[in-house]
């Protein structure tokens, strides 16, 4: 199976309800039966939309194949893409189309008979450079093709002519025979061909006219498009500086945000810092009233220890009147020595309850003094 039958077999093109735009001719399945692909690319197709004739249409939603195709009968080339089982591109390329390249990836033609203009979006400039370099040898095979066909209509319409003018005279010659019948039939036919050359004549004349139109539509076009361009280049030229402008404020910002970060950290730290302060204050709150109580105790530690005192030098005054008594008592023993035998006994025991006494105040005292040094 050849590249075409395959591409027939794969598209539906053979199919009628495969035609765009609700047309169903018999005609595009049967010249596409007899013509083969030359150059085949992948494309995004656009149309240019018929109300604004400005803005570009979306014809597929991905990438199809855009091929060339040769009809041996008819001699001509067409355009044909197909997206699906809908065909998207058909269109005869003639000696007058042009293809142009109206940026790296994005080329256009127009198609007068089809009235709109096609639009082709390529993946790479190498891809639009090779669809535009056999766009012009199609199209110079094309003229040629019509050259040659003016020619031979020229040739046959001279010969036809001649043809006549002959036949006419021989009927004058001879005005009977069975050569004459035949010629008279000859005649007719190249009249006949002559006529329907002088009507193609006219349609050539016509399809040159609304070629002309067309190129007058596109060349309005393309000076809309450029137009459109120079616009485009303000835009972006505007939109690339409001760019670097927020460029520049993000970093701005991005600064803003490392120091905010920064003083978050310092803040965290303060934050900690603080309740350890807190913290300790609560302790020292504690202890200071730990003193208060303490120092509400110490009015009346402070009475006690002079109560205390007190006693204390009521027992000194009583301790110097009982060794007042006891230089007395001394005395007395002395002079009674018989009274000494008696009070000695009672002596030695009121001078052990005696030391024990003072043991104990001294004792007392020192405790007295240590807390009060405490204190």
């Amino acid at each position: 199976m050849n590249t075409w039958k395959i591409f027939v077999q794969h598209t539906g093109l053979l199919n009628l309800g495969a035609l765009p735009c609700g047309s169903r001719s018999p005609g595009l399945a049967l010249h596409l039966s007899r013509e083969q692909p030359i150059f085949t690319t992948r494309a995004h197709v656009f149309q240019i939309d018929p109300n604004t004739k400005k803005n570009w249409v979306p014809a597929s939603k991905q990438a199809v194949t855009v091929s060339y195709f040769y009809d041996v009968t008819r001699n001509s080339y067409r355009i044909i893409s197909v997206d699906g089982a809908k065909v998207i591109i058909n269109s005869t390329i003639t000696p007058n189309m042009t293809f142009t390249k109206t940026s790296q990836k994005f080329g256009q033609w127009a198609d007068s008979r089809a009235n709109t203009v096609f639009g082709l979006g390529f993946s790479s400039e190498q891809q639009l450079t090779k669809f535009a370099e056999k766009f012009q040898e199609v199209r110079e095979a094309a003229r040629l093709a019509r050259d040659k066909s003016q020619d031979k209509v020229e040739t046959t319409s001279n010969h036809s002519q001649a043809s006549s003018v002959n036949g006419t005279d021989d009927e004058k010659a001879s005005h009977a025979g069975p050569a004459d019948a035949h010629l008279k039939s000859e005649n007719d036919k190249l009249k006949i061909a002559l006529t329907q050359s002088a009507a193609n004549v006219k349609k050539w004349e016509m399809e040159l006219q609304t070629l002309r139109e067309s190129n007058a539509r596109l060349t309005t076009a393309l000076q809309e498009s450029a137009a459109s361009v120079e616009q485009w280049k303000r835009q972006f030229s505007i939109c690339r500086d409001e760019n670097d402008r927020l460029r520049a404020k993000l970093e701005e910002l991005q600064e803003q945000c490392s120091e905010i970060s920064k003083e978050r950290e310092k803040n965290t730290e303060l934050r900690s810092r603080i309740e350890e302060l807190e913290t300790e204050l609560r302790e020292k709150e504690t202890e200071l009233k730990d003193l208060r109580k303490q120092s509400e105790i110490i009015p009346q530690l402070m009475s006690e220890c002079d109560y205390v005192s007190e006693k204390l030098e009521a027992a000194e005054r009583d301790n110097q009147n009982l060794e007042d008594k006891v230089r007395s008592l001394k005395t007395d023993i002395e002079e009674s020595k018989y009274r000494q035998r008696h009070l000695k006994v009672e002596l030695k025991s009121f001078l052990e309850v005696l030391d024990g006494k003072i043991d104990d105040l001294h004792d007392f005292r020192r405790g007295l003094s240590k807390l009060g040094t405490d204190n």
